[in-house]
């Protein structure tokens, strides 16, 4: 098997890439990460260079990974500004690294990806250990994995990476025929507040409609990701997609891509933007051009649980972060990153670091867990 580097995800097939994800997770289709490149979302000046890496038994592609060269830490969700910050001071460069992560969107999912065969997790060895040899051959600082699923994080472990937890807010389905059951399943306080929730939405003349990525007309993209660029610039932040992504994405992908509308009569006023697989719901982009309380609650999260639960998916991850989350159904759910740093001394201050991190998530999360909002606690 031999190693090769792409710098730009164009150059290996489509239906050769996309045979390597063992799921339906939309954020590894080909079509997704390569509107990300031709659609100019990621630039070097935004610290994204494309080093995509695939894996070949003779002229067959058997593995690959979704990678790049970092120059900063932006867009990454797994914060390591700590570590450069040291390394730094230490007189080391830091930037650039590697990341195998899916840009701008902080999601569990296969990073090594190695098909569903009998030898795929010997072949997601070999790509931990590619990865390896590559921060070695480059020179590099480290190389980093963020959001890895179960049999990823698996063969980095075994491969000696070091391994970082995380919480993120995450709602399942417990087979509820509708909204009115999964509020059932809730605290009378927390239904209660809900309900107030939605009704000042309603109150407000707003009506919000999920369409999937073929049921937006045309000239409703261009409002969508308006309000994308508004809230991002609101908010201090840097609006990397651009609008040829989102059509682009809904062209190449349209039933992966939700839409919700939120109208004042025919005027849209506000949209989230989600992506799905077979069973689980991705809230990704916010935007709107209104101030009406409750309204990011009902577009970003009783929308898509009510989408959940019409359309019989088993989770929704909402994205990042947020308390506020557990009192509307979501539960703290741990991610996983690994981390494979060149320099022994380095890495064992990490390793312990990370280790003491780990034990406060851990902590953390069973404290979240004792303000469960579903009656009885959560199992």
């Amino acid at each position: 098997m031999h190693v090769q580097i792409h710098r730009r995800i164009s150059e290996i097939p489509s239906a050769h890439w996309d045979g390597l994800v063992a799921d339906s997770n939309p954020f590894l289709r080909h079509a997704f990460l390569d509107a990300l490149e031709s659609e100019h979302c990621l630039r070097s000046d935004y610290g994204w260079t494309p080093h995509h890496l695939s894996l070949r038994a003779g002229d067959v592609l058997v593995g690959a990974v979704p990678l790049y060269l970092k120059g900063n830490s932006h867009g990454e969700f797994v914060f390591d500004w700590a570590w450069a910050n040291a390394w730094e001071q230490a007189g080391q460069n830091y930037y650039p690294k590697l990341l195998a992560a899916v840009p701008y969107s902080p999601v569990s999912g296969p990073r090594l990806l190695a098909g569903s065969g009998d030898d795929a997790d010997a072949r997601r060895g070999i790509l931990a250990g590619a990865l390896r040899d590559q921060v070695d051959r480059l020179g590099l600082s480290s190389a980093h994995t963020n959001f890895t699923n179960e049999q990823d994080s698996t063969a980095l472990a075994a491969d000696g990476w070091v391994h970082r937890e995380d919480t993120q807010f995450h709602w399942r389905n417990r087979d509820w025929p509708d909204f009115d059951a999964f509020l059932a399943a809730l605290t009378s306080k927390k239904r209660k507040n809900i309900r107030q929730e939605r009704a000042q939405v309603a109150q407000a003349s707003i009506r919000c409609t999920m369409k999937h990525g073929d049921e937006v007309a045309d000239e409703d993209w261009s409002a969508v990701h308006r309000l994308y660029v508004a809230t991002f610039d609101d908010h201090g932040n840097l609006p990397v997609l651009t609008e040829g992504f989102f059509r682009g994405l809904a062209n190449a992908m349209p039933r992966s891509i939700v839409v919700c509308e939120c109208r004042h009569g025919e005027r849209l006023v506000a949209m989230a933007l989600f992506l799905r697989s077979d069973d689980t719901l991705y809230g990704r982009y916010w935007g709107t051009h209104v101030d009406v309380p409750s309204l990011h609650f009902e577009a970003c999260y009783y929308q898509g649980i009510d989408y959940c639960l019409r359309h019989g998916l088993k989770k929704f991850e909402p994205g990042a972060q947020g308390e506020h989350k557990i009192a509307r159904g979501f539960l703290p759910t741990p991610t996983h990153s690994y981390h494979y740093l060149a320099d022994r001394g380095f890495r064992d201050a990490v390793a312990e670091y990370l280790g003491r991190e780990r034990l406060a998530r851990q902590a953390y999360r069973a404290e979240l867990f004792s303000h469960s909002p579903y009656r009885g606690g959560d199992e």
